[in-house]
Parts: C-alpha cells; structure tokens; sequence
C-alpha cells in the first residue's frame, strides 16, 4: 500500500501516538478538572502537558490560550460564530473549504455580509485585493494559510498586516499547515488560528482547537457551546477564564494525550526538516506528473509557494476512475473529487468534476512517490 491521502488524514501515525492514548486509559483515565482524586489529576496534567505543546508549536507563551476542540470545523465554527453577528461585515477568499463556506453562508441569511476575493488561476491570493474589500463594517477576514486543493500556500504576513492596520481581526484555517509549515502567529500577526490534529500534527481524529493570539481578547469571543467546566461550579453563568470559557462538557483526554504525543514527535524532528522533506516529495511528483502526456497539474509552480499537495487531472478520463484503478490495481491511496472545497475548484476551472489528488506525508519515501508515477502512467496508456 502507498498511502497519498495526507491532505486528508495523516496515517501512519508515530508509535508514541496510540502509546500515550493507551497510557491515558490505563493510567490516567479519570475525568480532567472534575474531581480531586489522583486519577483526575493525573488526567488534568496530561491534558495539560498537550496544551503546553501546541503553546510550543504555534510560539504562544500562555498555554491557557489553547482551546481545544473536536476539529478545525469546530473550532471555525466558534470564532465565526463567536465573533461576527448581523450587521458585521466579513471578507474571506475564492478557495476556502467548506469548513470556512459553510459557515459564512449561514451567517450570511442571519445579516453579516460577506466578500469573497477571488484568487487567481493557481488559487493564489492577492493581498492588495483583500485589503480593498475592506468596509468600515469589517470585523474579521478568514482566510486558509494552504488550499486543500491546489496546495497554494497563501502569503498570510503580508495580508495580516494590510487589515490589521484598518482594525480588523484575522482568523486563519490552519488544517492544511499545522505541523507542515512553521507558524509563529507573532510573525504571522494573526488572531485566531484553527488547527486540526489528525493532519500534519499526527495526532488522532476528533482533535484540534482554536489558538488565540497573544493580543486578542477573549472578552469579545462568544463560546459556541455552555456547560460544565469543572470550574465556577456554584455559578450557572459560563465562566470567563481561559480555556473554559471555549471548552464545555467533559474534555477528549485520551484524544488530547494522542495528540500532545504528535506535537511533540513533530516539535522533535522539526517543522522545517519535515516540510523539506515533503516539498521534495512533492517536487518530484510536479515534475513527474508533467512528463505523462494528457496530466494537467493545478496550483502555484514555485514549490515554496504550496504545501505537499498536488492536484490533477487527465484529458478525457474521469477522476473517478483514476482514483479507483489506482486503488484496486496498484495500492495507491489517494483522493479525487471536489475536496469538500467546491470553490477552489471553481477558482481553478475543475468544478464539478474536481481533481485527483496527491498528498505525501512524513513517511512517505522518494521510491513510493515514483512507484505512483509509473502507475498512473500505465494507467493513463491503457
């Protein structure tokens, strides 16, 4: 089996990953925050311990500032929903995942207005154009750091900078270049940043959060959800400190602990060396994809432009089937279709029928990569 399919959900998964969530259940499978036996504890530290590590990972010195959540979705859905109410005006770009879409358009029957700046061809944003969509009526823009699509890693600095001069929060969708692309949200000058675990970060499905920036106040952030915190106990109103305010209801300690171990394996090789890796990876699929006659690959040429993620498609053959006869005929595991991402497939003229999709991730080696090529190219003669 060669698994191309990152983009998505990373697989493998480091060992330390099942190991620390099977330590979780077997050492410390209490409730974290409710109570004050040994057990409990024990899982508030190790919940802990993982906060500590994504505060790493993203250069946010207060761990507190970590929300955890089930997913990237969830996570966009409280700052979106936390933040814009009628009235409100929101900018976003022309290849944002439904994840983002979805969102806007609810928001946008309830009264917020919404602006969607259109990338060019190859998904890439110009920050000139989201700075003109600005209104004195703009709250937020909301932006994906890297197309799930095409790859196009967006230069978010530059735009952060060009909006937060008029007053404007920056909310950024980081699924696709948590643990690919080094972030430091400072640099960044972001907000808010969505991540998810099962990603780049190696940890398991049902993890993510929402990181606030250093200078955001949480005061002006309504929690998506109300409950139990653990804490406050004797009040029926929602606390205010942080993470409680965002993380009602009984935390996914053993998720959590799953994911503070994939952090920490991808803290210990390095965001840098690991996204070198890959950018290799996905070099040589670009230059061997452009050797197979009828192959049309999407997205920024300049491989330091995209993340590992390498769209295509072959003249006069459905998506589909490439992706099965991959599947079924060479183990090779992949995804095609629109990528629950139907406007970047629109920016990149490949709606309805959307793209094949190649993904390498961390272990993915050069050999699996030409294996995949030699593969599709019989396919596409035959």
């Amino acid at each position: 089996m060669i698994y191309l399919d990152h983009a998505a959900t990373s697989w493998p998964k480091p060992p330390d990953v099942p190991q620390a969530m099977a330590r979780f259940l077997e050492e410390a499978g209490g409730n974290p925050g409710r109570a004050g036996h040994s057990l409990s504890v024990e899982a508030g530290r190790r919940v802990y311990a993982a906060r500590e590590a994504v505060a790493e990972l993203f250069h946010v010195r207060n761990p507190l500032r970590v929300v955890f959540a089930a997913n990237a979705t969830q996570a966009l859905n409280l700052a979106l929903r936390g933040l814009l109410h009628p009235g409100d005006h929101v900018v976003t770009s022309s290849v944002e995942h439904n994840a983002v879409m979805r969102p806007l358009r609810a928001l946008e029957r309830e009264g917020v207005r919404l602006s969607i700046v259109p990338c060019a061809p190859d998904g890439l944003l110009d920050p000139a154009g989201v700075e003109q969509a600005l209104t004195a009526r703009t709250r937020l823009a909301v932006l994906t750091h890297a197309s799930n699509v095409s790859g196009a890693l967006q230069p978010v600095g530059e735009i952060a900078a060009r909006v937060r001069k008029h007053g404007v929060f920056v909310l950024l969708d980081a699924a696709q270049t948590a643990g690919a692309v080094p972030l430091n949200l400072a640099i960044l000058g972001v907000d808010l940043c969505a991540f998810t675990g099962h990603k780049g970060l190696l940890g398991p499905p049902g993890t993510g959060g929402l990181v606030l920036g250093e200078h955001f106040d949480p005061a002006g952030l309504e929690p998506l959800v109300r409950g139990g915190t653990g804490s406050h106990s004797e009040e029926e109103e929602q606390p205010d400190e942080l993470p409680d305010k965002f993380e009602s209801g009984t935390a996914n300690g053993v998720g959590i602990a799953g994911l503070g171990a994939g952090v920490r394996w991808v803290r210990t090789r390095g965001v840098t060396a690991l996204r070198a890796h890959e950018l290799s990876l996905a070099r040589r699929l670009r230059e061997g994809l452009a050797a197979i006659p009828g192959v049309r690959v999407y997205g920024p040429r300049e491989p330091e432009r995209t993340v590992a993620i390498v769209s295509f498609t072959v003249a006069g053959r459905r998506v589909s089937e490439i992706g099965l006869r991959l599947d079924e005929e060479y183990g090779i595991l992949c995804r095609v279709g629109l990528h629950c991402a139907p406007a970047a497939h629109r920016t990149l003229g490949t709606f309805p029928e959307g793209t094949v999709r190649f993904a390498p991730g961390p272990f993915t080696t050069p050999e699996e990569i030409d294996q995949a090529l030699i593969a599709l190219e019989r396919i596409v003669r035959t």
